[in-house]
């Protein structure tokens, strides 16, 4: 059975979260498994080795779970893309709409060098507006968006098709 086919038995739906007329896609059963999750980390990762990535980006909360694996099998520095208030330094802000709502999300003003290289990962693709959002932080602080990560794409939502302004590079493991 292949990576993608593993992980798509795995993944819960939850109807009505976190709103009604939502079905969440929840990664959380990945994660009890540690032979499984060490292959979705390789699954992730093999895309981009050889690249020019100076820092992985990843969106709180789940797209660390992944996110911290690739930093260290790729041997680069972390970046928590993390919600409002829950940075302890002085921060730059990025405010966007969600499928559900409203948000912001933000990093420490010195966690992007001047013309670094970020991969930006996450669990999810939906509609695009979490990855645009660390996107343009990476942006406000000098730095290029090498490419987006992600492990499950919601292709129906379209989110991809705004990633492309930062580049063309958008990988994920498994689509819906």
């Amino acid at each position: 059975m292949d990576i993608g086919d593993k992980i798509k038995r795995k993944i819960r739906d939850v109807k009505d979260f976190p709103r009604e007329g939502i079905v969440f896609k929840d990664i959380t059963p990945l994660l009890m498994e540690p032979q499984l999750y060490s292959e979705i980390a390789d699954a992730l990762v093999d895309h981009w080795f050889g690249r020019k990535i100076d820092a992985i980006a990843a969106v709180e909360s789940r797209g660390f779970l992944f996110g911290m694996l690739m930093a260290r099998q790729l041997k680069k520095p972390f970046i928590p893309v993390r919600k409002m208030g829950k940075l302890p330094s002085t921060t730059v802000q990025y405010s966007y709409e969600l499928e559900y709502g409203q948000a912001t999300v933000e990093i420490h003003d010195d966690a992007v060098k001047e013309g670094w290289n970020v991969l930006i990962h996450d669990d999810l693709l939906a509609t695009g507006g979490t990855a645009v959002a660390a996107a343009e932080l990476v942006k406000l602080l000098g730095g290029q968006v090498a490419g987006f990560s992600f492990l499950v794409e919601l292709e129906f939502l379209n989110g991809k098709s705004l990633l492309t302004k930062y580049t063309e590079e958008v990988h994920r493991v498994i689509t819906y």
